[in-house]
């Protein structure tokens, strides 16, 4: 990861984090004993391990078998790069997302959504092979090869800090909407970025309450794909509850279960990273 990139995305994401502990709602969350487990062991391995291991893997490789390719698309403007990136790193993000909530892949995903709570602690929080797997990152490697690099810090710098937002105990935009004069500039904004309540309302507990979206609002960066591709409901309000019903029937799983499986599985009844396996969103 570029030191720039590095520097500009920890200050998105400590200035949120400080933001939720100012406004107290940070020790409002109700967290569970081992969330911060799952949540620093993968943060850990996914800006350690995974991300550096695929674009210097990448590197590599291209170097190694296809030296004429380093930096063949440089010449690209660099707008036409970013739009680039847009469809080969967030649309993709979407479909792998989506994806991931269909039985074969929902226990890569399924850590994303046992917190009961929304907060920049949640970002980052997935299951290895989630990463690992993950196409945008993979693609986005090989764009970083061909003469994308700098575009990419700028890009991704710009997609975390709507993801994090997103994500943040701190609703940003929730006073935006009580002011009559900007409804106009967040109908584009809702239906452009995620933001706190159409991404809220895939954490939610249920859809029951016309809230709750959870089999929808996929988005990443562009909220656009939703609307694009179906799967977006905007309402403008907020879940009153997050998480998964089954944790809250059967108990949390263990957090070595939620990074690692397949390798580790659970022992709990009524699970699905046990071995016998049962569906539960």
């Amino acid at each position: 990861m570029n030191p720039v990139q590095t520097i500009l995305i920890t200050a998105i994401f400590v200035g949120f984090g400080l933001a939720e502990v100012i406004s107290g709602r940070y020790k409002r969350l109700s967290i569970a004993r081992d969330d911060w487990k799952v949540e620093s062991v993968m943060l850990l391995l996914l800006l350690v391990l995974i991300q550096p291991g695929i674009f210097l893997g990448i590197n590599w490789l291209g170097l190694r078998y296809a030296p004429q390719w380093q930096g063949a698309l440089a010449f690209l403007p660099a707008w036409g790069m970013f739009l680039v990136l847009l469809v080969a790193d967030d649309m993709t993000q979407y479909w792998w997302h989506r994806i991931s909530h269909s039985p074969l892949l929902w226990p890569l995903h399924r850590a994303h959504h046992s917190a009961g709570y929304m907060s920049v602690r949640v970002v980052y929080r997935n299951n290895f092979f989630y990463y690992a797997m993950m196409p945008g990152l993979w693609i986005s490697a090989v764009l970083i090869y061909m003469g994308f690099g700098n575009v990419y810090i700028v890009y991704v710098v710009l997609k975390m800090l709507v993801i994090i937002g997103a994500h943040s105990a701190v609703r940003w935009d929730e006073p935006l909407y009580k002011i009559r004069a900007l409804h106009p500039l967040m109908w584009v904004v809702e239906r452009t970025i995620s933001t706190p309540a159409t991404h809220y309302a895939h954490h939610a507990i249920t859809n029951e309450d016309g809230i709750g979206h959870y089999k929808g609002n996929f988005g990443n960066f562009l909220f656009l794909w939703d609307v694009l591709f179906g799967t977006a409901l905007i309402t403008r309000r907020y879940p009153s509850v997050v998480g998964l019903q089954d944790d809250i029937s059967y108990g949390k799983e263990a957090w070595s279960a939620e990074v690692f499986f397949p390798v580790f599985k659970s022992t709990r009844s009524h699970s699905a990273l046990g071995k016998e396996r049962i569906i539960v969103e």
